[in-house]
């Protein structure tokens, strides 16, 4: 492994201990998706994960707690994060023959600063019955006049969004994504809030006809009781950007920071992510896409159907975040 200089800065948190076989883990995923991982972790290597589930800010958690700080690995979603990680110097270059076998270029920083382990797609989810198959399909759709009142989604701030907009952004420009987003906002059947599922359970209550989710919500949905009658009212549909590219994906990843105690641990961990035991859990219990080479999503996403991935490289969509966020504030998407 390659460290770089320690990024020095006041802590807010005493050094913590180093204990042998162990590794701490700041994550913004949840702990339901992470367990299972975890527990595969600890099974197969005999290491123990402490793992703390923070809301927001890890990088600048991480940035104020400086070499001190005791996590070794940042688990994240949306590669925005983990380009944001990188950039404020609190992950440091791994180098690894696992992770660079079992995770493709195009799902890797090309220094080895963090590492995307699983795949997520930005679709539509659509009434059954108030929504024909394919009515949709394109992102830019969303802006047509035909469904004036008729779309959910969630804050226009959140990761996800921004995400999408950032998209839109690396294929049609400032000025276009701008009357695109105007064209949404009017469209809205009521102000945004909530997160991806809630967006469905207003589909199916009538409040609206479409709505903007991951993937893998629909796994999550059809688990849950209460929420399987949800998502079983509506159909998913893979849109595409109209230059002809393909749907919207965005990773989870794994990023080693640069004050890691527990290296050979860290490692370990990010290496079992990669492993096909990892990918199957990915795939069957966390219903997203895996990375690896030749590891298939589950039955139950395959029905879903077949995603063609936006070919777009992550990082320059990661690179209009800034641009994205501003949009959103200007045409004031959430008022």
């Amino acid at each position: 492994m390659l460290r770089s200089a320690i990024f020095a800065t006041t802590a807010l948190t005493i050094a913590a201990p180093v204990f042998a076989g162990e590794v701490n883990v700041y994550s913004y995923r949840q702990p339901e998706l992470m367990q299972p991982l975890v527990d595969g972790f600890e099974a197969a290597t005999g290491h123990n994960a402490n793992v703390v589930y923070i809301d927001n800010g890890i990088t600048e958690r991480l940035v104020a707690e400086g070499p001190r700080s005791p996590a070794d690995l940042i688990f994240t979603v949306d590669i925005s994060r983990l380009a944001e990680a990188k950039a404020a110097g609190v992950t440091q270059a791994v180098s690894s023959d696992v992770l660079e076998a079992n995770i493709p270029d195009a799902m890797r920083d090309d220094e080895g600063h963090w590492y995307g382990v699983t795949t997520r797609a930005r679709i539509v989810y659509a009434s059954k019955e108030r929504v024909g198959e394919g009515e949709i399909t394109t992102y830019e759709d969303l802006a047509d006049p035909k469904w004036a009142g008729r779309i959910c989604t969630r804050s226009g701030t959140h990761v996800y969004t921004i995400g999408l907009v950032s998209a839109m952004i690396a294929h049609n420009g400032i000025d276009d994504t701008r009357t695109w987003l105007e064209g949404v906002k009017t469209n809205l059947a009521k102000s945004p809030e909530g997160n991806d599922r809630a967006q469905v359970k207003s589909i199916w209550a009538g409040e609206c006809d479409i709505s903007l989710g991951n993937t893998y919500y629909m796994g999550a949905m059809l688990a849950d009781p209460e929420q399987s009658q949800w998502a079983n009212s509506v159909r998913i549909a893979f849109p595409t950007f109209e230059d002809g590219e393909g749907t919207h994906v965005n990773i989870s990843g794994v990023a080693m920071t640069q004050g890691a105690s527990n290296e050979e641990e860290a490692l370990a961990f990010m290496e079992y992510l990669s492993s096909p035991e990892a990918q199957q859990i990915y795939a069957n219990v966390v219903h997203e896409y895996p990375v690896a080479p030749g590891t298939a999503p589950s039955d139950l996403v395959a029905g879903w159907g077949s995603l063609t991935p936006d070919t777009t490289d992550l990082t320059e969509v990661a690179s209009y975040r800034a641009d994205a966020l501003k949009l959103v504030e200007e045409v004031d998407f959430d008022g």
